[in-house]
């Protein structure tokens, strides 16, 4: 068991000395938690693969699992990537800092540990005032969400705890992520570009910017696995509790979870249902109620997606049915993470 140092920092504005000895674990080949507007990141630096080594031993993460390579500045794109097409230094400088990654031809710097040794590289710069302050102080960080391998990501610094105090050399906590689900990630080293993973930034604006198609492939969607990974949440099992989830999705989801729900508890099953405000006030029925949010504000149902995922194992229930999200702006991103955790889906 590694000997964590625990950092609890105000997230606007970061205690500077917290910093710089997290910034002195990366540079001296440590690993260390740190917020991210999106989920919190278990990050090394990405020019050590010594360093980087340690994340997936931490997380028992497989190693052809690529990482993202996380910046402070657009002139570290040139540390890390060897050509970038002047459409997509277009966009990342309109979408950066924020949750929006790109798939680039590698530089020689970033080690192979960072890319599964595959020529490409995926690149963000996070919005968020402590990740980009210990971005500028330790260098290009790598760096996955900080969660056991499949486990849901973590939002809270309570989660990190629960998953990384023991593994990692050092956690900074500042309090709960904005958006909840992490950046999207678009493939631009071949046309037409491709959406790997949606994410909070919703493709529509990314195509709108990048004026071209993005071509959106059904494992983008969460249905199968792509064949070889380029980035993190192409392939394996992700998001999972240890309960057994059934998702429900389509357009009248009050009656078919009604119908499932009522044959689990002829079944002997305690149940949690998992749905939105709007199903919540017209579903009758003996078993919890957990709310998500409301379905015309998805920026609240994709902020709360991870932390009850986390929830569902300390319910004492036995099996969760989640009523699913049309595919439009973050609602993509939320169903793509559902149906990576869910144990069964029902259309």
């Amino acid at each position: 068991m590694t000997l964590t140092k625990v950092f609890s920092v105000d997230p606007l504005n970061p205690c500077e000395e917290a910093l710089k000895m997290c910034c002195e674990v990366v540079k001296g080949g440590g690993i260390v938690v740190f917020p991210t507007e999106t989920v919190y990141g278990l990050g090394a630096s990405a020019f050590n693969g010594e360093a980087v080594k340690k994340i997936f031993i931490a997380k028992g993460r497989p190693a052809d699992n690529p990482l993202i390579v996380h910046i402070s500045r657009v002139e570290q794109l040139y540390e890390v990537a060897d050509s970038v097409p002047e459409e997509v230094l277009n966009a990342v400088k309109v979408f950066w800092p924020g949750p929006f990654t790109v798939i680039v031809r590698k530089s020689a710097r970033v080690v192979k540990e960072v890319t599964a040794g595959l020529p490409t590289v995926a690149v963000r710069m996070p919005a968020h005032p402590v990740a980009l302050k210990l971005i500028d102080c330790a260098g290009p960080i790598a760096a996955p969400s900080a969660n056991i391998s499949g486990r849901p990501s973590p939002t809270t610094g309570f989660h990190v705890m629960m998953d990384m105090f023991g593994r990692a050399d050092a956690i900074i906590d500042a309090g709960e992520t904005l958006y909840g689900v992490e950046s999207t990630i678009i493939d631009t080293t071949s046309k037409p570009y491709k959406l790997l993973r949606p994410g909070a930034m919703p493709i529509e604006k990314v195509a709108e910017v990048l004026r071209q198609e993005v071509l959106i492939p059904v494992q983008a969607r969460g249905l199968g696995e792509f064949e070889k990974a380029l980035a993190p949440g192409m392939r394996y099992k992700h998001y999972s509790p240890e309960t057994p989830v059934i998702l429900v999705e389509g357009l009248n989801t009050v009656q078919a979870i009604k119908k499932v729900v009522e044959e689990l508890v002829k079944e002997g099953k305690r149940v949690v249902a998992i749905v939105s405000s709007e199903t919540a006030k017209n579903l009758e029925t003996p078993i919890r109620l957990v709310t998500y949010g409301s379905r015309a504000n998805l920026f609240e149902i994709a902020k709360n997606l991870f932390k009850i995922l986390r929830e569902i194992d300390n319910m004492g229930v036995d099996i969760a049915v989640i009523e699913g999200v049309e595919e439009k702006g973050l609602g993509l991103a939320v169903m793509n993470r559902l149906r990576k955790a869910a144990t069964k889906i029902i259309h």
